[in-house]
């Protein structure tokens, strides 16, 4: 009789997660959901997800009671069980700013509003770009900015600069998106 111990990896017993994981997964997703809970209406409404979780999303938002809070977090982990979360994880990353393509778009309008500083022509590729962008208001902004590092004041108009181009890529970006689903 052979009374060798079988190796966990050889035995079928071990063939799927233990509960303590199956656990730390559920939390993970519960944790993810208080994350989509957090983030604005019109941030949500940008994520693709089923309408049940939105809903249950937009619940968690009203809920100001812990016990209720508490319930509405494990529905939504429940919920989250049977959708795919890599989306909604890449576009929560994308919110949070740590995905490297919101981080190279960050980058870039950094360089953009560090270039229109030095120079105002930099305004004529902006006006290429974004045909609807207000330029008056841009090269109020880039004065401004220019005397607040002048007297040392704080950053107000040079954070708002920046402001105004994200937005203007932001809707740049929609439009582009708008377009290629109704060609």
């Amino acid at each position: 009789m052979d009374t060798q111990p079988i190796p966990e990896e050889d035995d079928p017993e071990f063939d799927r997660p233990s509960k303590s994981q199956k656990k730390r997964d559920m939390d993970a997703l519960q944790d993810m959901g208080v994350e989509l809970a957090a983030l604005s209406p019109e941030r949500l409404n940008r994520i693709e997800m089923p309408d049940a979780l939105r809903a249950a999303l937009r619940d968690a938002q009203r809920i100001t009671q812990n016990g209720a809070k508490k319930r509405q977090r494990q529905y939504i982990g429940k919920l989250m069980r049977d959708v795919d979360v890599g989306p909604i994880k890449a576009a929560l990353d994308e919110v949070k700013g740590i995905s490297a393509a919101a981080k190279a778009e960050q980058h870039r309008l950094e360089r953009l509003r560090a270039q229109l500083m030095e120079s105002e022509e930099v305004l004529g590729d902006i006006a290429r770009q974004h045909p609807g962008a207000d330029l008056q208001h841009l090269r109020q902004l880039r004065r401004n900015a220019l005397k607040e590092q002048q007297l040392g004041k704080p950053p107000r108009a040079y954070r708002e600069l920046f402001r105004l181009l994200r937005e203007l890529q932001s809707q740049a970006t929609e439009d582009t998106e708008f377009t290629e689903e109704n060609p």
